[in-house]
């Protein structure tokens, strides 16, 4: 369909992976915070879009993630798409773990990117599933960090571009950090954003909003227009995605205190006793009773006398820089279907 020219020759039969979390902007924090609820209408729509648009970019086949509300066929239904829809194989049980298993299954199926819809919980499960494919991750709500907020159609082409070929992932698909938690030398779980240490206490509900319980926070990336414990840190120093270290901080009193907003609508003060940047590669220490929240969620109890290692590491997906994506796409002629003979 596009007239392709420059070095890369477009590939024929490029698949692409969709995992739609159906839970995704429907937590707690849309309670105790002003967080918006995000339907799956609206997925529905978003995913539509991406259709057409690893459509038009030469897709010949989606594999995608089954949940029990249909969104990728619903999203197909209504439309003329020209792909083959095809369900990733796993055992699939509506709960957060199928991000996971979806994941590795489009790895395995040879997918060239995977295009996901959700928050930072979602993409913190695709990268425990996978961690080559690049990933196009677009956010479905207001306090996420990792995923960004793009035009379904827009992520569809980057896709697409990646999956054909036009574009090489190592040209505009960093990996990521994040930080990988090992309980006796063994890596047992991983956040995208944040590892929070907390005072053991009731996990439901699981997604954090009490931050008198909260020790420290580890973060790969400090900002200081998101939500949350990123916006915490990012009061206080900028960390971003290509800086080559984290963030370290201790709660209490002492060494600064800052107002961040961490939750839609709420904006309230932290003190910290202790403030630290972290290279690549050093350890912070967590000694138990503890819980561990990652990316947002509760996830994991440290008994007495429990040790865990929390550690920063440039070894999540490769994360595709979609405005770089079809800026390189663009200059090999990329849905470029008429040009001048003058």
């Amino acid at each position: 369909m596009a007239r392709m020219s420059g070095a890369r020759a477009k590939r024929d039969g490029a698949s692409v992976g969709i995992i739609a979390n159906p839970a995704s902007g429907k937590d707690i924090r849309r309670l105790v915070a002003h967080a918006s609820v995000f339907g799956n209408d609206e997925k529905v729509n978003i995913v539509r879009r991406a259709l057409l648009g690893a459509a038009a970019a030469g897709v010949a086949r989606v594999v995608y993630m089954p949940d029990p509300h249909a969104l990728v066929r619903r999203a197909a239904d209504e439309i003329d798409a020209r792909v083959e829809l095809v369900p990733a194989q796993g055992d699939f049980r509506g709960d957060a773990r199928d991000s996971s298993l979806a994941a590795a299954a489009m790895a395995e199926a040879g997918v060239g990117a995977i295009v996901s819809l959700g928050g930072d919980g979602t993409n913190r499960m695709i990268a425990k599933g996978m961690r080559d494919v690049p990933l196009v991750p677009i956010s479905t709500g207001t306090n996420n960090v990792f995923p960004v907020m793009v035009e379904g159609t827009v992520a569809g082409l980057a896709a697409g571009a990646l999956a054909t070929g036009v574009v090489d992932p190592d040209e505009v698909a960093p990996r990521c950090k994040l930080v990988e938690i090992a309980l006796a030398e063994a890596v047992r779980e991983i956040a995208l954003i944040d590892a929070v240490v907390m005072a053991p206490g009731f996990t439901a509900g699981r997604a954090i909003w009490e931050t008198g319980r909260i020790r420290e926070v580890v973060l790969t990336r400090a900002e200081a227009d998101a939500v949350g414990m990123s916006a915490v840190g990012g009061m206080i120093a900028g960390v971003r995605p290509s800086d080559e270290f984290g963030l370290h901080l201790e709660f209490g009193p002492g060494e600064v205190e800052v107002a961040a907003a961490i939750a839609p609508g709420l904006v309230r003060p932290v003190s910290l006793s202790r403030v630290d940047r972290l290279a690549l590669g050093a350890p912070v220490q967590v000694h138990g009773p503890a819980l561990l929240a990652l990316d947002g969620e509760r996830e994991l109890l440290l008994p007495e006398g429990t040790v865990a290692r929390m550690t920063i590491t440039r070894s999540g997906p490769p994360v595709v820089d979609i405005g770089r994506c079809l800026e390189a796409a663009r200059e090999r002629g990329f849905l470029r279907v008429k040009e001048s003979s003058r």
